[in-house]
């Protein structure tokens, strides 16, 4: 993707749309938050069985068969857009999809839904880069706030449990850049052509990416109704339909505001790990839930817009 002049507006696929962040905004929010805070113990249970390698091709198979279900899905995209499709279905689904149930081999579940929270800064970091200028100071300090609340959840639950090492850390923040990256990408796509038909395209691309590695884990992995069923949940509901409405709220608010719900769920996977995975939970990370709450509050209010820098 090309960046514009400096002097020019932001282009669509980092701008924020100026919809007033309402009732539907919040709703498509809390859905996809819950949906993807708990995708992080779905990994953790399927991986207990299976190879990692497995997650991503799950994950976009059974997600591609939802949405081929869904009429609006099933439009041709045109050719010229395929370059860029293929690579969302590399960096935005097929990477992160294996680095999150790599990461969680040594990493927590809670703390992999912790540091997923940053993917609101890398997206404006991203969006920034590509429009050559910095977002509007609320924004900076809204996502700063948000991640101070991060930092605390992370400390808390790794002070308390040693839950996380260096490998696991590298691999998730490298799975967060790849969304950021994404997001931004994808985006105008979505808003030219309709969230849905991008979305089975990548996805159908994605499973190209993923098949050779993970028909090779799954020969290796052993088969558990615990595991099939962690798996078929993570690709209908946590990929198919979190994705889809995800698409529907990048293209009502734009990537930056899109990404308040990733706020949350630190929140939904720590919540979980405790609940599931007996990983503990400090007064310290409880701080910090409520510190990301007052960052994605500040994050909803639509940007004003300001000079080129």
């Amino acid at each position: 993707m090309s960046s514009p002049a400096a002097s020019a507006p932001i282009p669509t696929g980092s701008e924020d749309t100026g919809i007033r962040f309402g009732p539907v905004e919040w709703l498509l929010t809390a859905l996809t938050a819950t949906i993807w805070g708990s995708s992080f113990l779905l990994i953790a249970i399927v991986i207990d069985d299976m190879e990692s390698s497995v997650v991503p091709l799950g994950r976009v198979a059974f997600g591609a068969m939802v949405l081929a279900f869904v009429p609006g899905a099933r439009q041709l995209l045109p050719r010229h857009e395929w370059p860029r499709l293929v690579f969302l279905g590399l960096v935005w689904m097929a990477v992160p999809f294996l680095l999150f149930p790599l990461a969680e081999e040594t990493t927590s579940s809670a703390v992999a839904g912790m540091i997923n929270g940053a993917l609101p800064i890398s997206t404006v970091a991203v969006a920034a880069l590509f429009a050559r200028r910095l977002p509007h100071p609320t924004q900076v300090l809204a996502v700063l706030v948000g991640t101070v609340g991060i930092v605390l959840i992370s400390y808390g639950s790794i002070n308390a449990a040693g839950s996380a090492d260096l490998r696991g850390v590298l691999l998730l923040i490298a799975a967060v850049l790849c969304y950021a990256v994404g997001v931004n990408v994808v985006t105008p796509l979505q808003r030219r052509y309709g969230s849905l038909p991008v979305l089975l395209h990548v996805m159908v691309f994605a499973i190209l990416w993923t098949l050779p590695a993970g028909l090779e884990g799954l020969g290796h992995s052993e088969i558990t109704w615990s595991g099939v069923i962690a798996l078929v949940v993570l690709g209908t509901i946590g990929t198919g339909g979190a994705f889809t409405l995800f698409g529907v709220l990048l293209k009502r608010t734009g990537p930056v505001r899109g990404m308040i719900g990733v706020f949350f769920t630190p929140i939904i996977a720590t919540v979980l790990g405790v609940t599931f995975r007996s990983e503990a939970l400090s007064l310290i990370s409880v701080a910090g839930m409520l510190v990301v709450i007052a960052g994605a509050t500040m994050t909803s209010r639509p940007e004003r817009s300001v000079g080129p820098t």
